[in-house]
């Protein structure tokens, strides 16, 4: 079971765009190691919830707590350092599979993480795609390999949070079921994921449905 302290809060939280109010009011608090399943119709406001958690969207109202500690300009990059982010369409530079993989140990902040590529055999493994990936070009991938090659680059870096936005959606039923099993074993990870397709529900612990220019969102266990 998730642990009752709040690893994220987000209280009264307002997001307008060129006067359109995208979310009004929105509060959330998410237990660590909770899984949770964002879901409602398109432009609702769900990936910008998720950029807002990172900061790359700044609120016209309201407060956003990670650990407890308040987002803000000051504290911003500390926060992005706990937050791993996984987009539906993730795009590669151009290079083998092996060499993106590797890039990001190549900054100093990762330096002391660079133990962790040895997991990538097993990680590959588990998400049903073959080491043989690793010496193809990135060019050269499908929509469903980019979506778990972006997964397993997020996992290395030990994030505590993770966010994903519509990572299964090039996948079939098989590859989803596998990757939404490794989230659901994941207890030390906290996963706020965005989803429509109901067969990713299963492995979350609560569904919030976010409801555009409304107060709040709905719940469901």
């Amino acid at each position: 079971m998730p642990q009752l302290n709040h690893q994220l809060e987000i209280q009264n939280l307002d997001i307008v765009f060129d006067k359109k109010t995208v979310l009004h009011n929105f509060c959330l608090q998410v237990s660590q190691g909770e899984k949770v399943v964002l879901t409602g119709p398109s432009g609702c406001g769900k990936s910008t919830l998720l950029k807002t958690i990172l900061g790359l969207v700044v609120p016209n109202k309201g407060t956003i707590l990670v650990n407890s500690k308040e987002l803000d300009r000051d504290s911003v990059w500390e926060i992005r350092s706990q937050i791993a982010y996984v987009i539906q369409e993730p795009e590669f530079p151009e290079g083998r599979v092996e060499e993106v993989l590797k890039h990001p140990f190549t900054y100093k902040a990762n330096t002391e993480l660079r133990e962790n590529l040895s997991r990538i055999p097993a990680l590959f493994a588990r998400f049903n795609l073959s080491t043989d990936l690793l010496n193809k070009d990135t060019g050269t991938l499908s929509g469903g390999e980019k979506q778990r090659i972006a997964l397993i680059s997020a996992l290395l870096l030990d994030r505590p949070i993770i966010l994903l936005d519509e990572v299964a959606s090039a996948l079939d039923k098989a590859n989803k079921q596998a990757v939404a099993d490794f989230f659901q074993e994941a207890k030390d990870k906290t996963v706020i994921s965005i989803a429509h397709d109901t067969s990713w529900f299963d492995f979350a612990d609560r569904i919030v449905q976010v409801n555009q220019n409304a107060t709040g969102a709905s719940t469901s266990p």
